[in-house]
């Protein structure tokens, strides 16, 4: 009897906490910051797409984190080895024509997914596939940054 009273005031405890926090802010505060902060992060998310297209790699410089991480089909690259990669034009980024997108935010991280058709040229030879990619973001010097780039091949178009 005891523990299901425990539990049951931890269970409305963990309920009213939210929404205290909610009633701090002002009305509508956190919504549009929050919408402010996500479609910032959808736009320079699309600003990538073109510079790695056009091989813009001294915009691209100033968006990767010193310690980002790149993850290919082929394997993983470091921010300096993704950098000469796209400059040199091993792999040539065409076409990202993005289909969905979507964000979340883990305090001053962002993590945006892309389900997009990439039409790129690998080796000299042209490939489309279709990818669920993974952006973080993180604040730095109030600035977002690329942390991280996944790419996950799906198996349906």
């Amino acid at each position: 009897m005891r523990a299901k009273r425990a539990l049951l005031g931890l269970c409305f405890l963990a309920a009213s906490v939210p929404s205290a926090f909610a009633q701090a802010a002002a009305p509508g505060a956190a919504a549009t910051s929050g919408a402010k902060a996500e479609q910032d992060v959808i736009t320079l998310s699309k600003d990538k797409w073109r510079w790695m297209a056009e091989r813009n790699v001294e915009a691209l410089d100033k968006l990767f984190a010193d310690e980002a991480v790149f993850v290919h089909m082929g394997g993983t690259m470091t921010r300096s080895q993704e950098l000469e990669v796209i400059k040199s034009g091993r792999i040539q980024y065409k076409d990202a024509q993005i289909q969905e997108v979507s964000v979340r935010f883990v305090g001053t991280t962002a993590i945006l997914l892309n389900r997009i058709r990439l039409v790129a040229v690998v080796g000299g030879n042209e490939v489309v596939n279709p990818f669920t990619v993974t952006e973080v973001y993180v604040q730095q010097g109030g600035a977002w940054k690329l942390g991280s780039l996944s790419f996950t091949r799906m198996m349906t178009p």
